[in-house]
């Protein structure tokens, strides 16, 4: 098994060789953003916050420690929706989340990272 690492980044920056393999995490492709300018591998919209909480969080900006429980516990909940990222971390190494939020600490895309990397058996 390779080294894994997750890497999180705003779809709207340049790729980079760096970056491994590209995956968006939102579950509405970013706006203004050609399939070519994003150059990603992977869309993996399950992994993202539920329409629902995304919602939620729009109401509620400044609850991002709420926030954070919540996500987590869908990402709990949904095991098969954060598998195919641990796949794919085994398979290529380093993996770049792509996000698409204007905050670029405190958004789901970095929650997602670390939750990947609390998890290092997490294969199911």
């Amino acid at each position: 098994m390779r080294d894994m690492a997750y890497r999180v980044k705003r779809v709207y920056d340049d790729a980079e060789s760096t970056d491994g393999y590209r995956v968006l995490v939102d579950r509405l492709w970013p706006r203004g953003v050609t399939k070519e300018r994003a150059a990603l591998a992977e869309w993996a919209k399950d992994a993202a916050p539920s329409t629902e909480l995304r919602q939620w969080f729009h109401q509620h900006p400044g609850e991002f420690t709420e926030f954070s429980r919540r996500y987590r516990a869908e990402l709990d909940a949904n095991p098969q929706a954060v598998a195919p990222l641990r796949q794919l971390a085994s398979e290529h190494g380093t993996i770049t989340l792509l996000h698409s939020v204007r905050e670029d600490t405190d958004n789901h895309a970095r929650l997602l990272a670390d939750y990947l990397g609390s998890h290092p058996d997490f294969l199911a």
